[in-house]
């Protein structure tokens, strides 16, 4: 392809669609599109089946050819000379808002050069770009005459953030790309994840004071509020991090976090750990369910699970990281879930074992739900090294590609990177929030350099052999 005459062309193609493609965004962050019942068409609920609606709308609306996959998965191509496809992939659901937002999750705003909204970040922002990245070679073949290598097609997932069975769906019934990218995590480049386990604590039905106890949105979110109600007449007194409320014979005793993406719990704070230390600090239950609450506080005591002795690391990914993220009773019986990003030094199967005996302490089951092996690609293909040579190319960076602790849409492809837009360039101020966290925020002339770094990208990659 003419990389040059590509070039040449993108900083007036930006500048040309800034507005509308926010607008864009806005129509897509304003959708609630958090899992819930399936539905006829909906398998991941109405919600999500609205935003992919939008999306697709938006894609026809900028010239892309649009398809779906019984709302499991949507689409939009540029037709190139082989039916051969580069892809990118990005998602439309988003984790529940949670607590602590200073503005309406689902309802976008724009403060100060960033924009704010659950999903500007992760995902629906760059889901927005990719539609835009297809826009852009669209009119520029259209303007040219030139006729993509391979055709680009653009995926929009409804699953990512509660298993991913959107892309097995529809990888059942549709080619494997020759090569995919998604930008569902930090720039330069991740050409590997951890390996991802998950599962629940269980207790038997307890006997004593507890009447209550809630907490957490999702699995892979450090939890930021969590709640638990225990029948007592102590005269109990507020903490920095736990405030505590009488209730008739009861108390409700509410522990406020910091939270954040499962797999970067560094400086969060589990409030469902405030709430057992509290618990147990003022002996507030019954023998039988402080066993259950020790077994808690082990676990809550640290986020490398190294207090049940599966911490670990090796010469690939960083270290293992562990968080509980949802807590719930029903009739007496506690459940909590675990989510484990973990490097190649430890199986699934011992992270099984590690955690039935850990359950055993507590007189809980444990069952687990997922085990995921960690994924890889060689970091010096040339698909890496265009991807990471446009990035430092156009930020001026000498950054390097990376391993990771998230999953992302790549661990299903047989030849997958992720990439960006997320980035430490800029910092972010006070008042903006992290993926999965209050206030997610993104900031816009990042968001419009990132779509600068796919456009070049997919221009190099178009002249690979795949």
């Amino acid at each position: 392809m003419n990389y040059s005459a590509i070039e040449a062309r993108i900083d007036s193609f930006i500048a040309e669609n800034r507005d509308q493609l926010f607008r864009d965004l806005k129509t897509l962050i304003d959708i609630d599109s958090v899992e819930s019942a399936p539905l006829p068409g909906a398998p991941y609920g109405a919600g999500i089946r609205k935003a992919l609606d939008a999306a697709l709308e938006i894609a026809a609306r900028l010239g892309l050819k649009t398809g779906e996959c019984d709302g499991y998965m949507g689409y939009a191509d540029v037709e190139g000379q082989s039916e051969r496809q580069l892809a990118t992939i990005a998602h439309l659901d988003v984790v529940p808002a949670g607590n602590g937002w200073d503005s309406d999750p689902f309802g976008m705003i724009e403060r100060e050069g960033w924009v704010i909204g659950r999903g500007v970040i992760d995902d629906k922002g760059p889901a927005v770009l990719t539609l835009y990245l297809a826009k852009f070679f669209r009119e520029y073949c259209q303007a040219t005459g030139e006729t993509l290598p391979y055709t680009l097609r653009i995926l929009l997932g409804c699953s990512e953030e509660t298993g991913m069975t959107d892309i097995d769906y529809y990888l059942e019934r549709n080619p494997m790309p020759a090569f995919c990218f998604t930008p569902d995590a930090n720039f330069p480049v991740g050409y590997g994840e951890k390996g991802g386990f998950g599962g629940l604590f269980v207790s038997r039905p307890l006997q004593g004071n507890l009447m209550d106890f809630q907490g957490g949105v999702a699995g892979n979110v450090v939890p930021d509020r969590a709640t638990a109600v225990v029948k007592t007449e102590k005269q109990l007194t507020d903490t920095e991090q736990v405030k505590v409320e009488r209730q008739g014979d009861c108390v409700s005793i509410t522990g406020y976090g910091i939270g954040g993406h499962a797999s970067m719990p560094q400086g969060t704070v589990n409030a469902i750990g405030l709430v057992v230390d509290y618990l147990l600090d003022n002996g507030l239950c019954s023998p039988e369910e402080n066993k259950y609450l020790n077994m808690l506080r082990v676990l809550h005591s640290c986020t490398d699970g190294s207090s049940f002795g599966i911490d670990c690391v090796d010469e690939v990914f960083d270290p293992l990281t562990c968080i509980g993220g949802v807590i719930r009773m029903e009739d007496g019986v506690l459940s909590q879930s675990i989510d484990v990003r973990f490097p190649t030094a430890i199986t699934g199967d011992e992270l099984i074992a590690k955690s039935k005996a850990l359950a055993a302490t507590g007189d809980a089951e444990f069952t687990p739900s997922r085990v995921n092996r960690p994924f890889y690609i060689k970091p010096d293909s040339p698909a890496i090294l265009a991807l990471l040579d446009t990035y430092n190319q156009v930020t001026g960076q000498n950054k390097a590609p990376f391993t990771m602790g998230g999953g992302t849409y790549a661990r299903h492809f047989d030849n997958a990177v992720s990439f960006g837009p997320e980035d430490d360039i800029i910092p972010l101020p006070e008042w903006v929030g992290t993926m999965h966290g209050a206030n997610e925020g993104a900031n816009m002339e990042f968001m419009l350099q990132a779509l600068k770094i796919y456009i070049l990208s997919m221009a190099k990659l178009m002249d690979l052999s795949f």
